[in-house]
């Protein structure tokens, strides 16, 4: 009995030494919110309301606002079209200035990411220009924003924002190897990687399994991909990357490790961003890879349109960043 009660005395204390969050969320999140606040009892959800005036322009409010002051907020988002930006930011730069204790914005996905360099004058690095956007946030009780994001495209992003946000740049690379680890075939997975970026970017958080590498070349007009390194013969291979749009370099890196072995292929993203539809050319009836398709396609819940779209269609599968934005919340 006494034991029970020493343990039940550090459970409080350890929760006593956690922060209540109130989190609130853009309508795009609310079932990955609903996961996070389930996750954790120091977790509440809070609403807003969305609506538009007549003009198109957003008519927001921001429920029980009183009820926030003092408290530690955050605001879960979703940037998946330029036309959903505006609405969550009215919001965004408004919570800070709500008398909170701290502020966290967690947006998942970083949409401009892969537009982060200049290889001509005129290009406009967009991705420079949205990190400036979230650099002025207005700073709260507690200091600057805390901006939680997901395998930011190039890790030199970081030094895009400003000093009123402190950046957390966090990875969907462990629900990965979780899962992994509870597939049959554990034991015979390589990881293969569609060009050196991508080695560059995630080979040390893996460097447990064996690896491949691809590369592009130029053929003509062409970019041809190629086997670089590694060996994919007889093995459950899976590609790794931090999002997939069109689609196209992963079919052609697959094609290329079945013709070299490859006993099956499966593929891993952080973002499947996949406009348009994309994801369609990856499932059974519509597959363009080898005859043997892809045998698992995993994605996380950080562009919840791709999410509610291919639903329970393999070969995909959803492994959700909700235990780990919920612990990002603690930080």
């Amino acid at each position: 009995m006494e034991n029970n009660n020493n343990n039940m005395g550090e459970l409080k204390a350890q929760n006593q030494n956690k922060k209540q969050v109130r989190l609130f969320y853009c309508m795009e999140c609310e079932e990955l919110a609903a996961k996070v606040a389930a996750q954790s009892q120091l977790i509440t959800l809070q609403s807003i309301n969305w609506r538009n005036f007549d003009d198109g322009f957003p008519n927001l409010f921001i429920n029980n606002a009183h009820d926030i002051r003092g408290q530690h907020v955050a605001f879960l988002a979703s940037f998946s079209s330029p036309s959903v930006i505006f609405e969550q930011l009215s919001v965004i730069y408004n919570l800070p200035r709500l008398f909170v204790a701290s502020f966290t914005l967690v947006l998942p996905f970083f949409p401009t990411g892969s537009f982060e360099r200049m290889e001509e004058e005129g290009d406009v690095a967009t991705a420079f220009t949205m990190a400036r956007i979230l650099s002025n946030i207005p700073i709260s009780r507690g200091g600057p924003t805390s901006l939680v994001i997901y395998d930011i495209h190039a890790l030199q992003e970081r030094f895009y924002f400003g000093d009123h946000v402190l950046p957390l740049f966090e990875t969907g690379i462990p629900l990965l190897k979780q899962r992994l680890h509870q597939l049959p075939d554990a034991e015979k997975i390589v990881v293969a990687f569609p060009d050196d970026g991508a080695w560059k970017r995630f080979h040390k958080l893996l460097d447990h399994f064996p690896m491949v590498i691809c590369t592009k070349v130029r053929e003509g007009d062409k970019r041809i991909v190629r086997l670089k390194e590694g060996n994919p013969a007889g093995c459950h291979v899976v590609i790794v990357d931090d999002l997939v749009q069109s689609g196209g370099t992963l079919i052609e890196c697959q094609k290329v490790l079945v013709a070299h072995g490859a006993a099956k292929v499966s593929a891993y993203v952080t973002h499947g961003v996949f406009p348009k539809r994309s994801w369609e050319r990856f499932t059974p009836k519509n597959d363009e890879g080898s005859e043997k398709g892809f045998a698992f396609f995993w994605i996380t819940d950080s562009c919840p349109h791709t999410v509610k779209a291919i639903g329970n269609r393999a070969p995909f599968e959803v492994l959700s960043l909700a235990g780990s934005i919920a612990d990002a919340l603690q930080i």
